[in-house]
């Protein structure tokens, strides 16, 4: 997850360092991720408005000839490690060089790139994973997404990471019977790309929560933690900011596209999943603005109470002040000092001293100092 031991997010997760591919030609297939399982997985889901054929593919000659077959192929590769094996598959599918060093290059920027007879999709996934012990929940994952559309064929490559936000779209073809059946790849597409967006609203919906749990404790008890956390929080909004404010763009191209590949019925659906967009992106700067006051709430609150504090100092000190200058004076060692042989001399200095501390507190608190 890329955290520190004193739990700040490392800035190279926002910035991956390219080494392994200095140097390399164009093309060049070199995985620049971390490793998320030993073996890659990969699922097939063939339908048509009649029939839904799912199943594990084990060996990558069963994908020849899908390309090209009437009904709608939807290939799910989860990893994207195994250089060699996704290089066959590429080759299956007539997937240029440059889309599959792109694929196993897992530091892209969303973007769209359309060719003769499919077009390439690249955009992140984001996982929420429960808290480490001894760690908050704020720290988010994720992970790059490839899709290569088709005329009747779907490619999504993931990195592997545990579980995803396709299930329900799974579950919805299984089924049958519904729109998705009659429609084309592009509506397929359309849905893989809201299922992502609708993810980072389940995300931005848990730091919302975490923020106005903040800005409770900002107002109440800042700690030293919880400027910590405030750091955290706004790095996180840092990293969602750099993957999503570019899918704006993505979605708005692909709406635009004069493509064969995008029927005009998917292109309402194109416009609703942008107007999601820009909701997260709204989303995230409303949140980075909240999280730069809180900064300045922080730094508020800890000198409203350093100031409280000193009030109460100042207060008991300027109280002691008479009251040191009486004790002072009756502590000097001269012999013939007035009421030093008075038997009630003892009790009226106390008493003194008291009615000017009552005195003192009046005026103050009348003054409302206090």
């Amino acid at each position: 997850m890329n955290v520190t031991k004193k739990g700040y997010v490392k800035l190279r997760r926002l910035f991956k360092p390219r080494k392994k591919k200095a140097g390399l030609p164009p093309g060049s297939m070199v995985y620049t991720g971390e490793k998320k399982a030993d073996k890659i997985k990969i699922t097939l889901l063939d339908y048509d408005e009649n029939t839904v054929t799912e199943k594990k593919i084990e060996d990558l000659s069963l994908c020849e000839g899908l390309k090209d077959k009437p009904s709608m192929t939807w290939i799910d590769v989860e990893g994207v490690h195994d250089v060699s094996l996704l290089e066959t598959l590429g080759n299956q599918f007539g997937l240029h060089p440059l889309v599959m060093e792109d694929i196993v290059s897992t530091d892209q920027r969303p973007k769209m790139e359309e060719f003769d007879d499919y077009i390439y999709i690249v955009l992140k996934m984001f996982h929420h994973p429960p808290p480490s012990r001894g760690q908050d929940s704020v720290y988010i994952t994720g992970e790059q997404v490839s899709i290569i559309m088709g005329k009747q064929f779907v490619l999504t490559f993931q990195e592997g990471y545990e579980g995803d936000v396709f299930e329900p779209l799974r579950e919805r073809i299984r089924k049958g019977g519904g729109k998705i059946h009659k429609m084309s790849s592009d509506y397929l597409v359309y849905n893989l790309i809201d299922s992502i967006i609708d993810g980072y609203f389940t995300i931005l919906e848990n730091i919302g929560e975490k923020i106005e749990d903040l800005e409770e404790i900002l107002v109440n008890n800042p700690q030293p933690k919880t400027l910590t956390t405030i750091y955290e929080l706004k790095r996180e909004m840092i990293y969602l900011r750099k993957n999503i404010w570019p899918l704006r763009e993505v979605i708005s191209q692909l709406e635009r596209e004069d493509s064969e590949l995008i029927t005009e019925s998917t292109h309402i659906y194109l416009r609703d999943v942008y107007d999601h967009t820009i909701h997260a992106s709204d989303t995230i700067e409303t949140y980075r603005d909240m999280l730069s006051g809180m900064l300045d709430i922080y730094l508020s609150s800890i000198s409203n109470r350093m100031n409280e504090i000193m009030k109460v100092l100042t207060i008991i000190t300027t109280i002691f002040i008479p009251l040191s200058f009486i004790a002072g004076i009756y502590g000097m060692n001269f012999e013939f000092m007035p009421e030093l042989k008075e038997r009630i001399a003892y009790p009226i200095v106390l008493g003194v001293m008291l009615v000017i501390a009552i005195f003192m507190l009046f005026y103050f608190r009348r003054k409302k100092w206090i």
